[in-house]
């Protein structure tokens, strides 16, 4: 495993920017997870460290050593693409097998075997390793598609959104899968995802992406607790952090425009007057959106709440974030 470094990329497509002098550095061990939405540069990201897209300016850097001018197949990284990229003419087992047998690798009969086998048994997949490919269903496929990455052992894994085309329950369990091989093997993992609950859950690190360039980089819970701005503290958190008037409540600083509330930071039982517009019970919270002001909001609740639509609740902000005009934090 290595450190990967990207220093001052700029990539252009035409006339879309891309990467706008990105600098970010993903630790040696390290499981990074870039968050933003379509468009915000995060598959170019993935594409550079893996050769398939140079960049305009800027460097990139694997274990030390630049990679400028050096093909994907010299870099010693392992892509999982959003979409399944098998051969469909071979079995399962000849798929998993596949990058074993590069002329890079040499890896032993025996060895193949071994980490086909386990690799399998962690992707619930042992039983189909005689299938072709195009006997598999869409989540089987994505599952051979990752652990063709597994077997390697690469400088760093490359993830495109990897989980997004399983279901909820086998997304889950391969989110702890993937989190337990990442801490166990020591190995450098750089995901893409869309996903804010595998970004709370798996990463070690999370970089927040917006039209190109890094707005934020830390811990999941460094990104939830001190936000930069409002567009990299509506990254995380659900309920979706609730943005309204900076005077809303008063004692806002100078030149703050808005106030953002996360759920624990709105008491209940003290403060001012607001009216219960929907009860959603979800199980182990409850959800009530919230009319203050002729404002919404969503805050959580006790999960046996007696709450009902029409009910009054005093609320107060507590530790709220503070942004100026422009969506920046004001500290």
């Amino acid at each position: 495993m290595a450190e990967v470094v990207l220093q001052n990329v700029t990539k252009r497509f035409g006339d879309t920017l891309a990467l706008d002098n990105v600098s970010l550095t993903v630790p040696n061990g390290a499981f990074v997870i870039l968050l933003g939405p379509t468009g915000a540069g995060k598959t170019t990201v993935l594409r550079v460290v893996s050769g398939l897209d140079a960049p305009d300016s800027g460097e990139v850097f694997i274990g030390r050593q630049s990679m400028n001018g050096l093909a994907p197949a010299q870099r010693n990284v392992a892509m999982v693409f959003q979409q399944y990229s098998l051969y469909p003419h071979l079995t399962v087992r000849e798929n998993l097998a596949f990058p074993l047998k590069s002329p890079l690798l040499k890896t032993p009969p025996d060895e193949i075997e071994r980490k086909i086998a386990a690799v399998a048994k962690v992707l619930q997949i042992s039983h189909k390793l005689d299938n072709k490919a195009t006997a598999l269903s869409g989540g089987e496929m994505q599952r051979v598609s990752i652990g063709r990455a597994l077997v390697r052992d690469p400088a760093i894994y490359l993830m495109d959104e990897p989980l997004s085309s399983l279901d909820a329950k086998l997304r889950a369990d391969l989110r702890i899968e993937l989190k337990n091989i990442q801490a166990h093997s020591g190995a450098t993992l750089l995901y893409v995802t869309h996903d804010q609950l595998e970004a709370m859950t798996m990463a070690t690190h999370v970089g927040v992406l917006d039209r190109g360039r890094l707005v934020q980089f830390g811990s999941p819970r460094e990104l939830y607790e001190n936000p930069v701005s409002i567009y990299a503290a509506s990254r995380l958190g659900q309920p979706r952090i609730n943005l309204l008037p900076a005077d809303l409540f008063g004692g806002a600083p100078t030149g703050a425009k808005s106030i953002g509330l996360r759920s624990e930071q709105i008491a209940q039982g003290d403060g001012e007057e607001s009216t219960v517009r929907r009860v959603e019970h979800l199980g182990d919270q409850t959800r009530l959106h919230l009319s203050f002001r002729n404002h919404d909001l969503v805050t959580v609740a006790d999960a046996h709440t007696q709450l009902q639509s029409g009910d009054i609740v005093k609320i107060a902000p507590q530790n709220p974030f503070y942004f100026d005009a422009s969506g920046n934090r004001i500290v």
